[in-house]
């Protein structure tokens, strides 16, 4: 069933939206990306980059005024850090902080600070569901940095462990990836866990930002709160995808914002 919209009381709102994506993973379309996005998440170098991604990465988003943050993930290359590894909580408080002050040096060398973190593949979706990784990682950068944005999966233990440990969150949904009935994003590993028809992914984003609401793969609706919206950098139609974001979400009275 198609997704409806009461446009008469989106007009009455003043609707901002952050649209973030993963960059620095070697993928050689991060400039193209930068011009219709507001926040980028720059890997740190242990799931994919080096130092030198980092800076030309930074560089290209203080050109485009997109705020810059943190993607720290496990240190596997060879699985672009989307296996699930067994780790103890002191080595994912180490993980986290060894990522963030490598990163932090490097913004520190641009003369700016860094605006935000997000977690990377499997440890994103193993903290999302894991309240003690999800509150090692909090207080990981809370250690380094008070002030940053952690981005976590709306509804999620990231979230509500940002909330408890007073740090700063922005609640993320994704534009091309669908949905389990309990929130969660469906594992790659599933069939239908990646959107790669643009006006799939554009029904999904009004809806998410409008009705605030997602419809899960198996057509249940459930609530979801969508403060910024995540487009992986890597999928074969990203760029496509990030300008037919941007330019429905203008047509929509939505402004592209960062948090």
């Amino acid at each position: 069933m198609p997704v409806t919209f009461d446009y008469r009381s989106i007009l009455k709102m003043n609707k901002i939206i952050d649209l973030n994506c993963d960059m620095g993973e070697g993928l050689n379309n991060d400039a193209l990306l930068m011009p219709f996005i507001s926040s980028a998440n720059i890997s740190c170098g242990y799931h994919a980059g080096d130092s030198e991604t980092m800076k030309r990465t930074i560089e290209l988003a203080l050109q485009n005024n997109v705020s810059i943050g943190a993607h720290p993930g496990f240190n596997d290359k060879a699985n672009f850090g989307r296996l699930e590894i067994p780790i103890t909580l002191p080595h994912l408080f180490d993980l986290i902080t060894a990522q963030l002050y490598q990163f932090k040096k490097i913004t520190e060398s641009f003369g700016i600070k860094m605006h935000h973190i997000k977690p990377h593949g499997a440890l994103y979706n193993m903290a999302a569901r894991d309240i003690r990784m999800a509150r090692t990682i909090v207080a990981a950068i809370k250690s380094v940095d008070s002030n940053i944005i952690l981005y976590g999966l709306s509804g999620s233990h990231l979230i509500t462990e940002a909330v408890a440990l007073n740090l700063k969150n922005a609640s993320e949904v994704f534009a091309d990836r669908s949905y389990q009935y309990d929130g969660s994003l469906t594992p790659r590993s599933m069939q239908g866990a990646l959107i790669e028809n643009t006006d799939d992914s554009l029904s999904q984003v009004l809806q998410m930002i409008l009705n605030k609401t997602v419809t899960t793969i198996h057509g249940d609706t459930i609530a979801i709160k969508a403060e910024t919206i995540c487009l992986h950098g890597d999928g074969k139609k990203a760029v496509l995808f990030a300008e037919q974001i941007k330019k429905t979400l203008i047509e929509n009275q939505i402004t592209i914002q960062t948090i």
